[in-house]
């Protein structure tokens, strides 16, 4: 007979509870916890009675549930007491209930006193139970002056199981959480596959320490795998109504010496650039090839790159967007001057042309910065005349003009002069005022005071196609040198 389900709980929009669930839901190798049955539930529940008690866990768990029964040292020389937490904490959800009911899933808390000595209230949780509560007996926050959280026994039993689905990076947890729950599951279950065998690895080698998930920082490991969930989901249908997932990700620590939370939110837009960048064929070697230049510079031989500066600048993105595309597409050098490992600081224009790209330029001012046909068509239009005017007139200072314009007006001046010089030979201008406007002094029908960016996309589309037809290549000598972004 097939298993009977016993509990019908779904994800709740909590980011902690639901990344626990999901855990258990991987653990359980079931699709949602909605399919969880009460065997799944118990074989979680045996698990940590017999791991967590014990090192590496015993030790790891000290990021997450700080002076918990698993973590105290009182109970090095009471071995009885950890264990019985242990019973007490993961079987939970077999206790009877009580009056109180649980915030986040509506279900009837336990009624059951959380801690060997059963004297805490029923059913109330505090910060060795869930990460970044308060601690036993502050009542701030609380409706009534009730300290703690009343939790059902499924619902402890998820945050236990939380930090198995988190990435362990410097020491802290990473825990991601989507609105895709099928993202959701994967992280968690690839983050728990790898503590798994962080646990087998690290007991082999008798090692009292589970190593980090990634030697990677926080938003470089987060954007890392999600690159990796694209890679390996099934291929997008090719239709325009498939929505970006949410993704964010919550970098802790519930540690004595001080509880700490970084959000990181990707953004919509950039979830969106990357689906579509992550399926494309064309798209999807061109931007491995940048993200590839993104790695932080090694000292010596052998050492591991801690960053991807690409992958942390998309968490500065829609609003960093000027200063992303002279970096990265226009492959302009960075002037920052405090990581000296930063690999934007060797990015060069010259050297680097191959890697531009207006295709996927293109792409990103749609998906990132929702920026309108019109204007992008004019941007493209401008670059392909001013390309074609370089190679028919050999005109290398209409070229390094528009390159080396250090304010609005040289750059102005540089496009009159061109497009009189196609007047005087019979042809049309180079631009015309509308174009003008809509590239330079307008952003969707608002005044633009950044005139940088709209040179900066004219110059990736006119590089492009430069290198393509050859002409930059036998000129490379006579241009001017590549200037740090300002």
């Amino acid at each position: 007979m097939p298993e009977e389900m016993v509990f019908s709980l779904d994800y709740t929009g909590h980011p902690l509870l639901d990344v626990g669930l999901a855990t258990l839901t991987a653990f359980a190798d079931k699709k949602r916890p909605i399919h969880l049955t009460e065997d799944d539930l118990h074989n979680a529940a045996q698990y940590i009675r017999e791991n967590y008690v014990v090192d590496p866990l015993k030790s790891f768990l000290n990021v997450a549930f700080p002076n918990s029964g698993f973590t105290n040292p009182a109970f090095e020389k009471q071995p009885e007491k950890r264990h019985k937490y242990a019973e007490i904490i993961s079987n939970a959800f077999t206790a009877p209930v009580g009056e109180d009911r649980d915030p986040f899933t509506g279900l009837p808390a336990t009624a059951l006193p959380l801690n060997p000595d059963g004297d805490l209230p029923p059913g109330r949780t505090y910060r060795q139970h869930v990460p970044l509560l308060t601690g036993e007996n502050v009542i701030n926050f609380h409706p009534y002056g009730e300290s703690g959280i009343p939790l059902s026994g499924i619902s402890l039993l998820a945050f236990q199981m939380l930090p198995m689905g988190c990435a362990k990076v410097s020491g802290k947890l990473l825990a991601v959480h989507s609105d895709d729950p099928d993202l959701l599951l994967y992280f968690a279950k690839t983050f728990l596959k790898a503590n798994l065998q962080g646990v087998t690895i690290a007991r082999a080698g008798g090692e009292k320490k589970l190593p980090d998930t990634s030697p990677h920082r926080a938003r470089t490991v987060l954007i890392e795998y999600l690159l990796d969930a694209e890679k390996k989901r099934i291929r997008l249908e090719r239709e325009t109504g498939v929505i970006a997932p949410t993704l964010t990700g919550y970098y802790f620590t519930n540690s004595g010496q001080g509880a700490e939370l970084d959000i990181y939110p990707l953004p919509l837009e950039v979830s969106s650039f990357l689906m579509v960048v992550m399926h494309n064929d064309l798209l999807k070697p061109e931007w491995e090839a940048l993200t590839a230049r993104g790695w932080q510079l090694t000292r010596k031989e052998g050492e591991i790159p801690r960053y991807n500066r690409l992958y942390e600048d998309l968490f500065t993105l829609p609003e960093g967007a000027p200063r992303f595309i002279r970096l990265y597409f226009l492959r302009k050098p960075s002037r920052q001057t405090l990581d000296k490992q930063d690999p934007t600081l060797t990015y060069d224009t010259h050297r680097e042309v191959n890697l531009i790209s207006w295709r996927l330029t293109e792409i990103f001012l749609k998906k990132v910065m929702l920026m309108e046909e019109s204007r992008i068509q004019s941007i493209r239009e401008l670059g392909d005349a001013l390309a074609q005017h370089v190679i028919d007139r050999n005109d290398r200072g209409v070229f390094n003009g528009f390159w080396m314009a250090r304010n609005y007006g040289e750059l102005r001046a540089v496009l009159i002069r061109a497009s009189a010089a196609e007047v005087r030979a019979g042809r049309k201008p180079l631009i015309t005022l509308d174009q003008f406007l809509s590239i330079f002094e307008q952003s969707e029908g608002v005044p633009n005071a950044d005139w940088r960016l709209g040179r900066d996309l004219v110059l990736i589309r006119l590089l492009e196609q430069l290198y393509q037809k050859g002409w930059f290549q036998a000129h490379a000598e006579e241009l001017p040198e590549t200037t740090p972004e300002e």
